[in-house]
């Protein structure tokens, strides 16, 4: 028998002032059993930095074809596709390819060598936006992991601050390729 997925609930509350965006979101983020809570947290962080109303959580690990998050306009047409960890550059150019934006956002030890080996094929792709985050941001973001979750993200000249009863985190997105604003 399959190991199903495990449930987490949060309840985030986003003050994003390079944006202009605030609102409040009940979310509810199903765990790969493949998945660690780094990576599911970088999911939630990833909702929050591109947040928005029609952004839902993919089927992301679970299929080829979906990202982690993506946003499509009215007509079924894919505006946004973010993916985050190391994907395949073949698989990132196929996403190029079928959104108007994409955002992968890396983590993790192996980040430098994944953009070193990639990096002069994606520079070619010019919808693509990537995003690197240092690992003890990331490890201490999955240290906020808990089945029901209360957090606050606020957002400033692209430095983002979550906030918990469990602590708080300071993150500053390195951008590899293109622009943060313009993958907004």
């Amino acid at each position: 028998m399959a190991i199903k997925a495990t449930v987490f609930k949060a309840t985030l509350q986003i003050a994003d002032m390079d944006r202009h965006y605030y609102a409040d979101h009940a979310l509810t983020l199903a765990r790969h059993p493949s998945e660690t809570d780094e990576r599911m947290m970088v999911r939630l962080l990833a909702f929050a930095l591109f947040a928005g109303e029609f952004l839902t959580f993919g089927k992301g690990m679970s299929s080829d074809d979906e990202p982690d998050l993506w946003q499509k306009d009215l007509t079924g047409a894919i505006k946004q596709w973010i993916d985050v960890g190391l994907p395949d550059e073949r698989a990132i150019r196929k996403a190029c390819g079928r959104a108007d934006q994409v955002v992968v956002i890396s983590y993790g030890r192996a980040a430098n060598i994944w953009w070193n080996e990639n990096r002069d094929k994606l520079q070619r792709l010019n919808n693509l936006t990537v995003l690197s985050l240092v690992s003890e941001t990331t490890l201490a973001l999955a240290a906020l992991s808990n089945r029901t979750m209360q957090l606050q993200c606020t957002i400033q000249e692209s430095h983002v601050m979550i906030t918990s009863d469990a602590g708080m985190i300071e993150i500053e997105p390195q951008v590899l390729q293109g622009s943060l604003l313009s993958a907004l």
